[in-house]
């Protein structure tokens, strides 16, 4: 028997109810007949697709990366090198993603267009990553960055206490869920002005370091080349703290069914925000060099802060405040992002039915929201997060390269797909290979954490099999299935997904 997706809400009494099998059961007060079908509406315009990309990427790793990735090159040059190939690529993932969202018109990102090209398991491996590891480490990460730099006035002349840090950490992090889960057009609006924000934080260090070129303050790019010996094998470390920096270039595809017109917004909004950033974040780090040589970069915490401290004077106390709204920026869009995936992949039957639920009048996907708030607490409070870099880093972009590799395969297995919009086969084949490349090789540069990476993924397998396929499960497990509307059958997915998706692959 085929379990029919579940269309699910929240009554007008707050409680939760789900569209199954064609009834709508409720533990509240049901609707009204007739009344109009509760969904997630297309509140996404091209501004606000814009302002989803540019507020995501542009976080805490403009700020922090440069000295990631200077320690992974050794000199100047081959940092800039790295910046410029790490936009680039982006840019190459970023027209990668475009044509999928325009010929996939699903919401989910990754875990759609995995689950379309190479099914169930793979993507239900991916959706487990990203909840138990990938969202919560990068949301943490990129928090602890905003409470850190909304503290630092605050310090000017001594260090800040770590648990200070947390503590507004964990404030932030409450405010972004909550504000999420109240409103779409108020998260969108709030992410536009945060997006002018931190526009506003790259032009503050742009400008000064263009002044420092024009009066020839160009001693650190001689011999830009030469410097610290570094090994190509820590390379790969390189690429994952710049890709890090550009992260974000994909949540857009992650909200698809909220767009409007998706065959035109998705590209113009990708396209235009890869331009900007890329040049931004080139400028940036150029402007970096004219101020600080490459040892003092090292030495520092807070590039932008040191930078701005150089040159700014008294108005260097409003770099880390552009910095903290750019974090939580980056914090909002994300959160705003990855919500969707947890729904529709509640919705195909990878996780509990209640994350596919929807507010009735605020058409929010609450529980989606709510349910990263307890994960990315217990990443915040659980111990040291810069390793956590790389290891959301090998499973992100082993599942991103994997999703780019799909295109090719749809390319070739489904040659008369509706392709609204569609790139050179070498852009997706060079972007794909590359992220598989730079994952191998990171288990050799960096065998502990990437290796722990690893594990964590495989452990999707048995969770797949475990929640998914096995069918005879012990009576405590069931209880706990319909308290929690856990983990449905495995033979409810293929079918579903293809009858409520005629557009998607087959």
């Amino acid at each position: 028997m085929v379990r029919k997706p579940v269309v699910s809400t929240i009554s007008k009494g707050g409680y939760l109810q789900g569209n199954v099998n064609g009834r709508l059961p409720s533990l509240g007060n049901k609707e009204p007949p007739g009344k109009e079908k509760v969904q997630l509406k297309r509140k996404v315009t091209l501004l606000r697709g814009i302002s989803i990309i540019i507020g995501t990427i542009i976080g805490a790793g403009i700020f922090i990366s440069p000295k990631g990735v200077l320690e992974n090159t050794g000199s100047v040059g081959m940092s800039l090198t790295i910046w410029t190939v790490c936009g680039v690529l982006s840019l190459f993932g970023a027209l990668s993603y475009a044509e999928l969202g325009t010929s996939i018109k699903k919401s989910g990102g990754h875990y759609t267009y995995i689950l379309e090209v190479f099914g169930p398991l793979p993507a239900f491996v991916r959706v487990w990553v990203e909840l138990l590891v990938i969202r919560p480490a990068a949301t943490a990460v990129i928090s602890l960055a905003f409470g850190r730099y909304i503290l630092e006035p605050f310090f000017i002349q001594c260090e800040i206490p770590a648990l200070a840090i947390k503590l507004i950490t964990a404030v932030g992090i409450t405010v972004v869920m909550v504000l999420n889960s109240m409103s779409v057009s108020w998260s969108a609006r709030i992410q536009i002005v945060l997006t002018f924000c931190k526009l506003t934080a790259i032009l503050i260090i742009i400008v000064p370091g263009v002044m420092q070129l024009i009066k020839g303050q160009t001693q650190n790019f001689k011999d830009a080349f030469s410097g610290r010996d570094s090994s190509i094998t820590r390379l790969p470390l390189a690429f994952y703290y710049g890709m890090y920096a550009y992260a974000g270039w994909f949540y857009l595809n992650f909200v698809t069914e909220e767009v409007e017109n998706p065959e035109k917004t998705i590209p113009l909004a990708i396209c235009i925000s890869m331009v900007i950033v890329t040049i931004g974040y080139v400028l940036t780090n150029v402007a970096y060099f004219t101020t600080i040589n490459a040892e003092e970069l090292l030495l520092s915490n807070a590039v932008a802060v040191t930078f701005a401290e150089r040159l700014l004077g008294n108005f260097s106390l409003a770099v880390p405040i552009f910095v903290a709204l750019s974090c939580f920026g980056s914090m909002n869009g994300g959160v705003f992002a990855v919500s969707r995936l947890f729904y529709v992949a509640s919705r195909e039957g990878h996780l509990p039915e209640i994350l596919s639920m929807i507010h009735v009048r605020k058409h929010t996907p609450l529980p989606a929201v709510i349910v990263l708030h307890p994960l990315t607490m217990i990443m915040l409070f659980s111990g040291d997060l810069d390793s956590l870099l790389n290891f959301l880093s090998f499973a992100r972009w082993l599942f991103i390269g994997l999703a780019v590799a799909g295109l090719i395969y749809l390319r070739y297995k489904c040659p008369d797909m509706h392709r609204p919009f569609k790139i050179p086969l070498f852009i997706p084949a060079l972007f794909s290979f590359t992220c598989l490349f730079m994952v191998a090789l990171s288990l050799y540069s960096d065998p502990f954490s990437t290796g722990i990476g690893f594990v964590i993924t495989l452990t999707g397998v048995p969770a797949y099999y475990l929640f998914i396929i096995w069918d005879k499960k012990p009576r405590w497990f069931r209880i706990m299935k319909y308290f929690l509307s856990l983990w449905p059958k495995q033979n409810t997915h293929t079918q579903t997904h293809k009858q409520q998706n005629p557009e998607a692959a087959p």
